[in-house]
């Protein structure tokens, strides 16, 4: 008779073997498998292997943590001192600085571009103007391009851009022949300025550190003509409502005989003058107002005071793009000036990235108003500068170099649209701060407000 064993095996896995048997003398007979119960040697093998190499594997991740931890502390010295090192400037970001440079704000910016090149050239078809609307025809294909794919660089076409409103900012109304006028214009850039040729502590004493003076700067002016003005920040060294001025050369040095006038009430009101920033022109004081955008016009005759809001987008002031380089001038975010071709404000804009922002100013006696009536975008960051001044339609920028010299650094030619960065000309001071630097075109000195102290230095070309 055929039996059936069911032979359970005592391995975990609960395997089974069903075998035929025989019945024999008594007794069940059959043939089982001995093989079940072998010892899987070659499966034993596999699984040291295994075994083997994760050990390997473990051990060589063992010594990378503890690289990691050996190295860690260098790790971390590094963070920290990259984020010291970036903290200063974390106000760029958190104040909105940089902004994105959005295509359809672009698109904006070229068609008024294009409608101001359009203007200009009807007014005046010149190989320059034919040259202006080539280059902006140029410009709109890779506009165009851009809006089909990413092939073309946005910040490249900003900075083009940028040029091209320059350019057009350049012939709209300065005089052809105005560096013809002053033929050592026609030089080039300023090639030295001498030592100071006049050093005076301020008539309001060195105590107040910040301010502006200097002498009567237009050209034709009748009742201020040899005159010398000094206007001190009597407020926090940010904030003034006087100015002083003295008839005579001999009377400014001795500081006698001088008139006083008083253009703002008090301290805190709109017609005060906020930073080292006033020059006297003509029958005119023109300064910073008081916590805006505005350029002030104070009427020595009538006491009367006209103002005019410059354009850009974020106009920075109350301290927010003041002049620094080594120290920041507080307040210093809008400055005026003077030179051949008559007055300027210097001043930087968010939309422009901090950097500074030159516009030409005009009074219209007629309407009695105050206009700007063309501007231009540099590439230099005014926080990079501890203060600038323009000469014959050129801004110059001036940086520290230590407690008793400045550097003038780099040049911006408005006639021409070009930079030079290449500058060094030195500026002797008696003092570590600069409050304001201005020159004079009736007799081509250049003016430092020096922490108190006066100076004024001759500029050759």
């Amino acid at each position: 008779m055929l039996l059936l064993l069911l032979l359970l095996l005592s391995s975990g896995g609960g395997q089974a073997q069903r075998v035929p048997g025989l019945k024999k003398n008594g007794s069940c007979v059959c043939e089982v498998n001995s093989t079940m119960w072998a010892f899987p040697a070659v499966s034993y093998e596999a699984v040291l292997l295994q075994v083997q190499s994760c050990e390997g594997f473990l051990t060589s991740l063992q010594k990378q943590v503890d690289l990691s931890i050996q190295r860690l502390p260098e790790i971390q010295a590094v963070i920290q001192n990259m984020t010291e090192r970036l903290n200063p400037h974390l106000y760029l970001n958190n104040q909105g600085l940089y902004t994105h440079l959005a295509l359809p704000r672009l698109v904006e910016e070229l068609s008024r571009l294009e409608t101001d090149i359009g203007d200009i050239h009807s007014q005046a078809n010149t190989a320059q103007s034919q040259k202006l609307s080539t280059e902006v025809g140029k410009l709109r294909s890779d506009v165009e391009r851009m809006q089909m794919s990413d092939t073309i660089n946005l910040k490249t076409v900003k900075e083009k851009l940028r040029y091209l409103k320059n350019s057009a900012e350049s012939c709209k109304s300065i005089p052809k022949d105005f560096r013809g006028m002053h033929r050592y214009c026609l030089r080039g850039l300023i090639s030295n300025i001498s030592a100071p040729v006049m050093t005076k502590v301020s008539p309001y004493s060195k105590s107040y550190i910040s301010g502006s003076w200097g002498k009567q700067a237009q050209m034709d002016s009748e009742g201020q003509k040899n005159s010398y003005w000094v206007q001190a920040l009597l407020s926090n060294h940010v904030w003034g409502n006087t100015l002083r001025i003295y008839q005579t050369y001999e009377d400014f040095m001795a500081s006698v005989n001088h008139r006083e006038f008083t253009f703002a009430p008090s301290f805190t009101h709109a017609d005060t003058i906020e930073g080292p920033s006033a020059v006297l022109y003509g029958e005119a004081l023109y300064y910073h107002c008081y916590r805006s955008a505005d350029v002030c016009r104070y009427d020595l005759n009538s006491n009367s005071v006209k103002r005019v809001t410059l354009p850009g987008t974020g106009v920075g002031f109350n301290n927010k793009f003041p002049y620094c380089y080594y120290d920041c001038r507080p307040n210093s975010d809008v400055d005026v000036e003077v030179d051949e071709t008559g007055l300027w404000a210097l001043y930087a804009t968010v939309g422009n990235h901090g950097n500074l922002v030159v516009s030409r100013l005009a009074w219209d006696s007629e309407a009695e108003t105050l206009n700007v009536s063309q501007t231009w975008e540099t590439t230099l960051f005014k926080k990079a500068a501890t203060n600038a001044f323009m000469v014959c339609g050129v801004l110059y920028a001036t940086r520290y170099v230590d407690d008793y010299r400045e550097e003038v650094f780099y040049a911006f030619d408005t006639a021409t649209g070009k930079e030079d960065n290449s500058l060094a000309l030195p500026l002797e001071k008696v003092a570590k701060g600069v409050a304001s630097v201005s020159y004079n075109p009736t007799n081509r000195q250049i003016y430092m407000y020096n922490d108190g102290y006066l100076l004024a230095y001759q500029a050759h070309f």
